[in-house]
């Protein structure tokens, strides 16, 4: 087993993260206790009230710049959004999926679908601004929220696309060199967890949706994006249907490239990201220039502080959770210095190899543990942190077990990613609730039960795989 100690700073993370969750059961604001998370890590590790005092701010920074090209990414597609709204391209761009998305379970579905290919291709991050831009007054016609909305590109790119990753393959590459197998076998490995993570958790989604949306709990919306994106708006700068035309299709063949870019030349993460938002700040200035005339220069500007005014207040609230999380993995070091013990994987990999330590070996506890200790070390909403550990465990336990490291590797591959990449944890759902216009920890409410049962459900099917 891996020997590891642990010291006071692992139990009161530990102890925090317990307080943040019932805080967040009781739907309580977390930011005060994160910071005094931060304060109390740090006057732990440190024993000093000044450095700790630094490292809530140092954490906040570190915190900012991790979130920087998300931030930004966002605030470039709402500013180009409001000028495709304002000059009325935006409708001619969405107006050929009408004849297809006519009602919301079938806007669910597509959207859904089309948010994994592109993910598996270029990782749901791009894809995010991709998607929401396009579907997101379709689906909102069919009569499907926001909320709907979010949920479909959560659960098909942050969870499906994500933590299967069979084109990019980094996380099976993570997970296979950690448990020294080959990558084509957890990928194999994981194709009926997959299959059945996917089924469950989006038909379950699908359910309670379609109950609160027949109870009128989670209203369609539909009037307002009526009122705000008709064809026959007086509003529309660019008075020209054939003219809006010709820039919507420009617009699609501009994104077409980038996505060709992106397989070509094998851009992903932040790379993808950094084409996609350069080809937004491109088409936000030339449609400015052709729809605002002689007043472009400054409704350029005045769209783009409007985009980073609602990038900055949706993630204003998101960096100091964040900046507690991120404690959780490397980033304790970087703040505090080297306080933690030799040989330490950060705090939130020792608690789970820690959990690991102390369990009976069998086919069903090995599981168990497996998905558990993916999970936890997805709470720091990255979800590729923690998943080299779950290979590391996956085989000590298959050694015991005779067998069944590439299932092991691959559950706990998929519960890291599916709790830790942007399904559950709210500070990793930011992007998702920012382009549809929804509050974070909302979404992440709605999304843990389906998600909670397909890691059950997907947990006794590897129990009688291995």
């Amino acid at each position: 087993m891996i020997n590891l100690v642990l010291t006071p700073l692992h139990y009161i993370y530990l102890i925090f993260i317990i307080v943040i969750i019932l805080a967040m059961v009781k739907k309580k604001d977390i930011s005060l206790l994160c910071i005094l998370g931060i304060f109390i890590l740090g006057l732990a590790g440190t024993e000093s009230i000044y450095k700790s005092v630094m490292g809530v701010f140092n954490s906040f920074v570190y915190a900012a710049k991790e979130l920087m090209p998300t931030i930004f990414i966002i605030s470039i597609i709402t500013a180009m959004s409001n000028t495709l709204m304002d000059s009325g391209i935006n409708d001619e761009m969405v107006s050929p999926f009408r004849k297809v998305i006519k009602n919301y379970w079938i806007a669910y579905w597509v959207i859904g679908i089309f948010m994994m290919v592109l993910s598996w291709f270029f990782w749901p991050s791009p894809a995010v601004a991709l998607i929401g831009a396009l579907f997101l007054p379709i689906a909102k016609k069919a009569g499907l929220p926001a909320m709907g909305v979010a949920i479909s590109m959560n659960l098909f790119g942050h969870g499906i696309a994500l933590s299967s990753d069979y084109i990019i393959q980094a996380a099976p590459k993570l997970t296979a060199d950690a448990a020294s197998i080959p990558v084509s076998e957890v990928i194999s490995a994981s194709i009926p967890l997959e299959l059945t993570m996917g089924i469950v958790t989006t038909v379950a989604a699908f359910y309670f949706l379609r109950k609160e949306i027949k109870s009128g709990e989670l209203p369609s919306e539909y009037e307002e994006m009526e009122s705000s994106t008709s064809i026959s708006s007086p509003s529309m700068l660019i008075s020209s249907r054939k003219i809006r035309r010709f820039l919507a299709l420009l617009i699609l063949v501009l994104f077409a490239l980038d996505i060709f870019i992106m397989y070509i030349a094998k851009l992903q993460g932040g790379d993808a990201t950094a084409l996609i938002g350069g080809t937004a700040i491109f088409i936000l200035s030339l449609i400015s220039i052709l729809a605002y005339k002689e007043k472009s220069l400054d409704k350029i500007t005045d769209n783009l502080v409007k985009g980073l005014q609602f990038g900055f207040k949706i993630f204003g609230v998101v960096i100091p959770i964040a900046a507690f999380f991120y404690l959780g993995d490397s980033a304790f070091t970087d703040i505090f210095g080297k306080i933690l013990p030799e040989g330490s994987n950060g705090i939130v990999n020792d608690l789970g190899a820690a959990l690991a330590n102390n369990v009976p070996i069998n086919s069903t506890i090995s599981a168990g543990t497996l998905t558990v200790v993916g999970a936890i070390t997805g709470l720091d909403g990255s979800g590729f942190s923690g998943i080299s550990l779950v290979g590391s465990i996956s085989k000590i336990f298959s050694t015991a077990l005779g067998g069944g490291v590439a299932t092991l590797t691959a559950l706990g591959q998929i519960a890291g990613i599916w709790v830790g990449g942007g399904t559950v944890i709210p500070w990793a759902l930011i992007p998702v609730a920012a382009i549809c216009g929804v509050d974070a920890f909302e979404l992440a409410k709605k999304n843990l039960k389906p998600v909670v049962i397909g890691l059950i459900i997907t947990t006794i099917v590897a129990i009688f795989i291995i």
